[in-house]
């Protein structure tokens, strides 16, 4: 028989079985014997009072264990070999479960990704952390998995009325993420695993008579007569691929806007965010979030926060908070400068780093005297501050950064705190090579957030510049019922690179959504 209980208990109890198990009988009024065993179905921290507790959502087994009350059901993928073929431009989180979602309703997906598999793409991340060498088809953006799977796996959404975020997740568990994730409200894979199981969700793929092309950049798409269809794409090497195609192609491949705008695509200029790392000693964000001079101490996970205000009618706001990691190169072609962040699956450095970004709407911006490229605006706003940071880094990967502290004093660090970005760092006032509404907005939101946490800004946080590629620049305007472009069908925009979606699961959501799309509408 399966009991089901809600606890709220310290973080020893909720992370010792046996202690677990003795709350389970006090509170349920059992005797202990006959518990046989005691799963986690939701676990959360709340830090928001001096006690930190941890709220739990249990399934007790009592007498004896009842495995089918909480066993884990596998999706079942069919093979396809034979079956009408389906185009996916893009390995990234949206292009993979699009992949996946076809197969399961009896489409052959082919997926063809400019970049190289997961293992061959390291070698590749390891020239720009050590020579400053960027590929701009290999890189910490491109390659099987997109920029998702360098970018700490985090999969907490706010997109769940979107689509079906639990498939999301148990797909991810069959493929050999953790358990943990469907439990955790707050979940993540990790930076380590995250590749091992986006290989497993390729092998699925081939296994059911799917196709992986690497190496395959698409550089056209190819149309119907009458010019309202797209029937197919054309590679670099050549060779053509016909078929409904879904666009997954991520938001940095900015030689796709070029191309899509070139064919007649239109496209819409879309409000990204623009601003910092900052990165804080990860013991310091302890003992703030968890309100103790000790830190986190032995139960509890490296801490998180979220931080969020508005200065001048425009958001500012932390982006994705990595606990426990580190900062990486993000440039997907050379000339530019721009980093991210990303966490092990254990979060165990001695850092913690998060996006600081500042709202930047296309009314902010000026438009261009050719209408054509007007759509292209958000995204030339986010090269021009790239190059800014490459050149002032002397054309390296290195990053500009200044202290914490000195950045809201706009004064120039004589020297900076370590820091976890491989490349390394280099003193050069980041507040001014910013667009000064970005700086201006930064310096009063981090008064803000400190202001709401005191200790906040400090001279041991280092802010390291510059975080542009928190969203696409652009949207590929779709209709809602056939999610098809809304000139032209058989092109299925789709995920962050379309401007639908901000994150692995969100992507992925609409990935799945994508397919069912090409399904209904071939049926009709």
């Amino acid at each position: 028989m399966i009991q089901k209980l809600d606890l709220r208990v310290d973080p020893a109890t909720a992370a010792i079985a046996d202690k677990l198990k003795k709350e389970c009988s006090r509170r349920a009024g059992l005797d202990i014997g006959r518990i046989k065993r005691v799963d986690i179905l939701r676990r959360s921290i709340d830090a928001r009072q001096r006690r930190v507790m941890v709220n739990l959502s249990l399934a007790v087994h009592v007498d004896e264990v009842d495995e089918k009350a909480v066993a884990f059901e596998p999706v079942e993928y069919p093979d396809v070999t034979g079956a009408k073929e389906v185009i996916v431009v893009g390995a990234g989180p949206a292009g993979l479960y699009a992949a996946l979602e076809l197969i399961e309703l009896g489409f052959k997906p082919v997926v063809l990704e400019r970049g190289k598999d997961v293992d061959s793409r390291r070698r590749d991340m390891v020239k720009i952390n050590r020579e400053g060498i960027v590929d701009p088809d290999s890189n910490y953006c491109f390659g099987e998995g997109g920029a998702g799977a360098y970018s700490d796996g985090k999969l907490y959404t706010r997109s769940k009325k979107r689509g079906p975020v639990d498939k999301v997740l148990r797909v991810f568990v069959q493929h050999g993420a953790s358990h943990d994730i469907l439990v955790d409200a707050h979940p993540h894979i990790g930076t380590d695993k995250l590749p091992f199981v986006i290989k497993a969700m390729r092998e699925t793929i081939i296994r059911s008579g799917g196709e992986v092309h690497f190496g395959t950049r698409v550089e056209e798409l190819l149309f119907s007569k009458d010019k309202k269809e797209v029937t197919g794409v054309v590679a670099a090497d050549g060779r053509q691929w016909n078929g409904n195609v879904i666009l997954a192609t991520g938001h940095s491949a900015r030689d796709v806007y070029h191309m899509l705008v070139r064919s007649g695509i239109e496209l819409q200029p879309k409000g990204i965010a623009v601003g910092v790392r900052l990165e804080h000693p990860q013991h310091l964000i302890d003992c703030l979030q968890y309100h103790s001079r000790d830190g986190r101490g032995k139960y509890l996970p490296a801490a998180e926060y979220s931080m969020l205000t508005r200065v001048d009618d425009r958001a500012v706001y932390s982006f994705c908070m990595c606990p426990g990691g580190y900062i990486i190169p993000a440039a997907s072609a050379p000339g530019q400068l721009v980093v991210n962040g990303m966490s092990p699956a254990n979060r165990g450095t001695q850092w913690a780093n998060s996006g600081m970004v500042v709202e930047v709407l296309p009314e902010d911006i000026p438009d261009v005297p050719d209408s054509t490229e007007n759509a292209l605006k958000m995204m030339r706003f986010q090269e021009e501050i790239e190059k800014r940071f490459f050149e002032a880094a002397d054309g390296t990967q290195q990053a500009p950064a200044q202290r914490m502290t000195d950045f809201v004093n706009g004064v120039a660090s004589s020297s900076l705190a370590r820091s976890s970005y491989p490349p390394g760092l280099l003193c050069r006032r980041v507040d001014e090579l910013l667009p000064e509404p970005v700086s201006r907005r930064l310096r009063e939101g981090f008064r803000v957030f400190n202001g709401k946490q005191r200790g906040f800004l400090t001279p041991e946080a280092t802010v390291i510049g510059n975080e542009t590629r928190t969203s696409s620049p652009v949207r590929i305007p779709r209709l809602p019922e056939s999610m098809q472009h809304i000139a032209f069908e058989g092109l299925y925009p789709c995920g962050e690179g379309a401007g639908y979606a901000g994150g692995i699961v969100s992507a992925a959501i609409d990935g799945i959504l994508s397919a069912r799309a090409v399904a209904q509408n071939s049926a009709q």
